[in-house]
């Protein structure tokens, strides 16, 4: 039995759904399509699985789209699988396409994050009228958490079910892998002298792509003032972990230039293992405009670390304000400066948020639990379809 895992980028394939395809190919024959490069490499030798490359276009581009749409048909006609499941808008969009045109019987799209939302004017019309053709070729549409459903039922997206698995996120968190204790204290002590970070300095960490829409200009113009401040009593450090992206969505000159030249801000670029950095740190930044379940905030929480997150999808679920971390208004410098300085100044809330980050990851993320609930669903659709598992 042949199911195709498509995304749009193989980052996506390769972070967001690491160990997942190993496991379910030990029930099914499990195949990778995504933009082909060393990362889909990666994942096809991690994974056990065969990979397929096809180059997809993030952005709106008619021509292109169409050839990757016919590459896709073409392959599917080839592999004839029984499930197709897509995840990332522009690979959606071309996997149900593709998948309904080649005679697919299960047509799966996770939306892990919805861009019409933040968008506004002919734009949003035109996201808006791609993600109901996207439902609209789709048999079944699983929105990631609580708050992509609401968006999904609120501006009609599609009358179809929509099923969120187990507590949401598509693909939980590796307990034993996002562990402090798996990184030393001679490690710690180590990487805290390659980065200049002294025992009293306070750590905030960013970890994600440095682009607009992630709240890099927001935050760092409150991490700035806070740094500049000279009546602080807590010094401050701001670790950037994360690909700068300057085609799509770039940051504002003033953002970059503060990046360079601030000595408070450390510009690590992409990590491949994030968890020394998060082991170095005392709390995560992420004020994103938008996104659907974001992995960073349950791994930070999961190396127990608390998190100041902006008031959007699967952050709001994740993070309990005052319980493992705060939440603030979406594009508002002044309320993250806030709350910045409120983690800084008031040790006993910062304790509380401390203690109860890791305990709250672990009581509704891990990660076997959303792999065995998406086995599940595979059976069970197959099942309701009348083809043998």
């Amino acid at each position: 039995m042949k199911i195709i895992r498509t995304s749009t980028i193989s980052i996506s394939l390769n972070v967001l759904l690491k160990g997942q395809l190993k496991f379910l190919n030990g029930f099914f024959e499990v195949v990778g399509i995504s933009s082909g490069d060393e990362l889909l490499d990666e994942v096809s030798q991690r994974e056990g699985i065969k990979t397929i490359g096809i180059h997809m276009e993030r952005g709106i581009s008619p021509f292109k789209d169409i050839v990757s749409l016919f590459r896709l048909y073409s392959i599917f006609r080839s592999e004839k699988p029984a499930i197709v499941h897509s995840i990332t808008p522009k690979a959606g969009l071309l996997t149900m396409l593709a998948g309904k045109m080649a005679g697919v019987p299960i047509r799966m799209h996770t939306f892990t994050g919805l861009i019409f939302p933040t968008r506004k004017g002919l734009v949003q019309k035109v996201l808006i009228k791609m993600d109901r053709l996207l439902c609209f070729a789709a048999t079944n549409i699983y929105p990631e958490g609580q708050g992509v459903k609401n968006d999904l039922l609120n501006y009609k997206i599609t009358s179809k079910p929509l099923k969120v698995i187990a507590n949401g996120n598509v693909n939980g968190i590796d307990l034993n892998y996002f562990l402090p204790e798996k990184i030393s204290e001679a490690q710690k002590q180590l990487l805290k002298k390659e980065l200049n970070i002294a025992p009293s300095d306070f750590v905030f960490v960013f970890v994600g792509r440095l682009v607009g829409d992630k709240g890099i200009n927001e935050l760092v113009r409150a991490f700035s003032q806070i740094s500049r401040n000279t009546e602080r009593v807590v010094p401050v450090k701001l670790l950037l972990i994360g690909p700068l992206e300057e085609h799509l969505d770039p940051l504002y000159p003033e953002t970059l230039e503060e990046i360079k030249n601030n000595p408070d801000i450390l510009d690590l670029g992409f990590q491949k293992d994030v968890r020394p950095y998060l082991a170095v740190s005392d709390a995560l930044v992420f004020p994103s405009y938008r996104e659907g379940f974001p992995n960073v905030v349950m791994q930070a929480g999961a190396m127990g670390l608390p998190s100041i997150v902006s008031d959007i999808n699967g952050c709001n679920e994740i993070i309990v304000e005052g319980q493992n971390g705060m939440i603030i208004p979406v594009k508002n410098s002044d309320k993250l400066k806030t709350a910045m300085e409120k983690m800084l100044s008031d040790t006993d809330l910062y304790q509380k948020l401390k203690i109860n980050s890791r305990p709250m990851i672990q009581s509704r993320y891990e990660q076997s639990v959303i792999w065995n609930e998406l086995l599940k669903e595979y059976k069970t659709l197959l099942k309701e379809n009348n083809i043998d598992v």
